[in-house]
């Protein structure tokens, strides 16, 4: 999640990613998210098993800034908002 292009960058793991991206974006949890307004749904993975899921979110939240945004530049280059994709 961020909240526009080369902004503030999110990482998290849920099992309903559309009922978790819908509370980013309406701010309906008092988080890290909320405060910084990321509402924008900018790059996701699915996996079948939720701990593979959780070991891909600490790797990923031990990343450079760097490259969590060129991931996101191969997959989404213009940042656009793939909550619709979803729904």
């Amino acid at each position: 999640m961020t909240n526009r292009p080369f902004g503030v960058l999110y990482i998290g793991v849920t099992a309903d990613l559309i009922r978790r991206a819908y509370e980013h974006r309406t701010g309906a949890v008092k988080s890290f998210s909320k405060r910084y307004n990321l509402a924008r749904l900018v790059y996701f993975e699915r996996h079948e098993e939720i701990r593979m899921a959780i070991a891909r979110e600490k790797a990923m939240k031990k990343w450079r800034r760097e490259w969590k945004v060129e991931l996101i530049e191969t997959a989404n280059p213009g940042w656009n908002d793939l909550y619709d994709e979803i729904v």
